[in-house]
């Protein structure tokens, strides 16, 4: 930032902001004076001062022992409270045989799949992101990247520069460093009974608090990755605390302390002004929860009051009226969700009356995760996703499924659940989960409106799902939203036909980072190859384009909803968009203006459809030998491929293809596009835009179109207003008119 610059924001700045900034300035100061005297250590003494001796006999043993400077006496003291007190958390060692017996009896797989997760880490061998068998050492080197081979410098936390890639990519060391793979050890040693996978996560955490001395290195550097680290610990030592008395170090003092240290960094550097998003929720999390969880730190009760208030908060100003995350990532509201499911949880095991918040952030959220999920749980890669998840006790999974029946539990509303109980839905509630009937849990998702996150979901009962993006461009800098305004994503009886592009990269390819952003890769519709937004840095906005929905309505059968955005003025641009339930989709974009306009509609396909042009379409050749087709009115059609055009996983990057669909004309233009719902439409399929009389409703023209598909015929008439400067309102809209699918014309 110049000096204009940060002027200008140091005037934006309330007390409030400038007293927390001064505070963290000093404080930061002071902690890198103290640094170059010499870097400080883990001090096993510490433990007496932080436990709190009114916890129990046997953390005041533990205390004592402390003192003495017997640090293995105090660790046997407190494997032995840990197993046998009342956890807060939802998986507490007292109830291993329970859950281990429930497991083995429901998944007849679980302790061999476990097994073979854990071995792979044994062996040094990690899933992160969206790379595979990453060969990253048994301990990992806690400050490399193993993908780019760069390391980050173990230098005071403030100096360490993350979002350079010279050092990596911080998404890929702090991956391994959230320790989320420790759960999946720790399943493994109770499902197996095999010692070297807890002694593994042990001998690791002990690794880590020497290479990551406080306040040294990027693993300091962001309050988030110490707030994840902390939960995973929290899991970790319900799973690993048993049989104690043999342990030869006291790894559960180290833990403790280094604990302890982490939540008071967390609680002195919150992402308020930083990353004032799920950041800061997700640290509010930590401080709750964890806090919560041990009741033995003395200074708990006012890390749990400040998590708390965090939260509280947090949830309406993160969390739309419709239940959707502000920043409009669909992974990140998985996140977001799961965040609140968990502190759920911890209340209602405490006895807080703040369990009664929790519940209706998580209520909200999890129907707006089952409306933007598909009918198996599958997210489309709205906005950003960088691979984070709450929860990770088995194999990757992308999907929203275990989340989805979390909640059916939690909330007891089994429509909300899209599958029969996973395995990991046992280990995050650490029970059984709520039975429920496939009946129930499977019956239809209506299709809806998300209106203040402006997304229109429509969906059909064989599986197909549509989401409609005419919202807002991203909360505050937009720092996780793309430029999408105006795209679909569609999915035909389950199978993923027009994607969103994915996240490609953060920081290690800044022309990766603005490509698989840009508006050109979503499909949506582009004047005279203009983006919609103009970026600024990775997680930034010069320019910035926002859409705003004009009308949405549901019926049996047919959705319809339109939307517009000002990127292009003076011309104006609104498209609409019909789903006619077993037939197919129409989408038509109508632009007006001055002078010529040259048009592109961009449509991008999943990697497993390959397109083939047939005169006026394109034959659709799927998965599974599955056959739909294409057909638009544009003159003009293309194919073009790009051999990096796709990250279905953060990193993780594929070929790509898209469909483009060009016209150019003067004054006005119409580009409609339509896609039949099953193969017995997509013969010779074909679009063609006719002439005929206007709506009679005062000030509304139509869009009219002739659509083959197999051997029916379709005559729709799609209503625009007259004048696109000024939005009519939405009860003033007229319903679309198709002849033969509706008897009926609502003219």
């Amino acid at each position: 930032m110049n000096a204009v610059g940060a002027v200008t924001r140091l005037a934006a700045m309330d007390r409030h902001e400038l007293r927390f900034r001064l505070a963290c300035v000093t404080r930061q100061a002071a902690g890198r004076l103290r640094f170059t005297l010499g870097p400080p250590r883990l001090d096993r003494s510490a433990l007496a001062r932080i436990l709190d001796p009114t916890a129990g006999p046997l953390i005041r043993t533990a205390i004592d022992a402390a003192r003495r400077g017997d640090a293995l006496e105090a660790h046997r003291a407190l494997a032995s409270h840990f197993q046998t007190r009342t956890s807060r958390w939802p998986l507490q060692a007292s109830r291993r045989s329970g859950l281990v017996e429930e497991i083995r009896r429901e998944f007849p797989d679980a302790q061999r799949d476990a097994a073979r997760r854990a071995n792979r880490l044994l062996d040094g061998r990690h899933d992160l992101l969206g790379y595979r068998d990453l060969p990253v050492g048994n301990p990992p080197d806690w400050h490399a990247d193993v993908v780019h081979h760069r390391r980050a410098p173990v230098v005071h936390w403030t100096r360490v520069p993350f979002l350079d890639p010279a050092i990596g990519d911080h998404k890929i060391i702090w991956e391994t460093n959230r320790h989320q793979y420790w759960l999946a050890l720790g399943t493994a040693h109770w499902l197996t009974g095999d010692r070297r996978y807890r002694d593994t996560a042990i001998a690791h955490l002990q690794d880590w608090i020497r290479a990551n001395p406080p306040m040294a290195g990027v693993n300091w550097a962001s309050m988030l990755e110490l707030a994840f680290r902390t939960l995973s610990w929290t899991w970790a030592l319900e799973l690993l605390c048993d049989d104690g008395a043999s342990d030869v170090t006291p790894w559960l003092v180290d833990l403790l302390v280094s604990m302890d240290r982490q939540l008071a960094h967390i609680r002195d550097n919150l992402s308020i002004y930083f990353s004032p998003n799920t950041h800061y929720s997700g640290e509010g999390l930590a401080l709750y929860g964890v806090s919560m969880a041990f009741p033995e730190l003395r200074r708990s009760d006012a890390r749990a009051a400040h998590g708390r208030a965090i939260l509280l908060h947090e949830a309406s100003r993160q969390v739309n009226p419709d239940g959707g995350h502000v920043e409009l990532s669909t992974h990140y509201h998985r996140y977001s969700t799961d965040f609140y499911l968990l502190a759920l949880m911890v209340a209602r095991a405490a006895g807080d009356p703040a369990a009664a918040a929790f519940e209706a952030a998580a209520r909200g959220q999890a129907a707006y995760l089952r409306t933007i999920a598909d009918d198996r749980g599958n997210l489309p890669t709205i906005g950003d996703d960088d691979g984070g998840q709450l929860f990770r006790f088995g194999d990757t999974r992308t999907d929203a499924s275990a989340t989805l029946g979390v909640a059916a539990t939690l909330l007891a509303d089994p429509s909300l659940a899209v599958s029969a109980p996973h395995v990991e839905e046992y280990w995050i509630l650490g029970r059984r989960p709520e039975p429920r009937s496939p009946a129930v849990a499977m019956a239809p998702w209506p299709s809806r409106l998300l209106r203040d996150s402006g997304y229109f979901v429509s969906r059909g009962t064989d599986g197909s799902h549509l989401v409609f993006d005419a919202g807002p461009h991203g909360f505050l800098s937009g720092g996780h939203a793309h430029d999408d305004a105006l795209s679909i994503v569609l999915r035909v009886a389950g199978e993923p036909l027009f994607i969103d592009p994915g996240t490609g990269t953060y920081t290690m390819d800044a022309a990766a980072r603005d490509r698989f952003r840009s508006s050109r890769r979503h499909n949506t519709l582009l004047l005279g190859g203009r983006e919609h937004s103009i970026p600024k840095g990775p997680f930034g906005w010069q320019t910035r384009t926002e859409a705003r929905m004009l009308v949405a309505r549901t019926a049996a059968d047919v959705d319809f909803a339109a939307g517009t955005h000002d990127a292009y003025a003076p011309w104006h641009h609104i498209r609409a968009v019909i789903a006619m339930h077993g037939v197919g989709w129409l989408i038509v974009d109508r632009v007006t203006g001055p002078g010529p306009i040259a048009a592109d509609t961009w449509w991008h396909l999943h990697p497993s459809w390959r397109p083939v042009l047939r005169d006026t379409a394109f034959e659709l050749h799927g998965p599974s030998g599955r056959r739909l087709a294409f057909a638009s009115t544009a003159p003009e059609l293309a194919m073009v491929e790009d051999a990096a055009g796709f990250a279905p996983e953060y990193g993780r990057i594929e070929r790509g293809i898209a469909l483009r669909a060009s016209r150019t004309a003067r004054g006005s233009c119409v580009i409609a596009a339509f896609v039949p719902a099953s193969p017995a439409l997509s013969h010779r399929p074909a679009i063609v835009e006719v002439e005929g009389a206007d709506f009679l409703a005062p000030g509304w023209t139509s869009a009219r179109f002739h659509v083959h598909a197999g051997d029916a015929e379709l005559r729709i008439a799609v209503p625009f207003p007259s004048d696109l400067e000024a939005d009519p309102p939405r009860t003033d809209w007229p319903q679309p008119c198709i002849e033969q699918l509706l008897k009926s014309c609502a003219e």
